[in-house]
């Protein structure tokens, strides 16, 4: 909730930035300045760390031990239903299209298109079958 508050306007945006702080560092650290696109599911309640330069779309499941993050320069653009299973390192500045599925373990260093399922260290696209079938209850909102 104070993340979606960040991103507001005025004063809810000042009690968003408030409330981030006093959660203090727990299981998720997300920073207020990533983009996050609707229907964010964190599972098992982390422990979950995203860069702030990270770009999410919309529908995108993150599992327990995910990390988004970047050592210099810009994190990862992530595409709309997107799974992401436990224990994956999503390094660098790298582009996953929507639709994907990114298996438990994985360490993401390069591009993975979309419609696709990648496992593995480092990962790699092993078939185009079925992605993204583990988001469930996806955020509809209307423009």
């Amino acid at each position: 909730m104070a993340l979606r508050m960040c991103h507001a306007q005025g004063i809810i945006k000042g009690i968003g930035y408030i409330w981030h702080r006093l959660q203090g560092k727990r299981y998720l650290q997300i920073s207020p300045q990533a983009q996050i696109g609707y229907g964010l599911y964190i599972a098992h309640n982390g422990p979950v760390i995203i860069n702030e330069t990270a770009v999410i779309g919309d529908n995108c499941n993150l599992s327990q031990f995910t990390t988004i993050g970047a050592n210099e320069g810009q994190a990862a653009t992530i595409g709309d239903n997107v799974y992401v299973g436990p224990s994956v390192c999503i390094v660098e500045d790298v582009k996953i299209g929507s639709n994907v599925t990114i298996g438990a373990g994985s360490v993401v260093t390069k591009d993975i298109p979309e419609n696709a399922t990648a496992v593995g260290n480092y990962a790699k696209v092993i078939n185009y079958n079925h992605p993204g079938r583990y988001i469930k209850n996806k955020w509809c909102h209307k423009n």
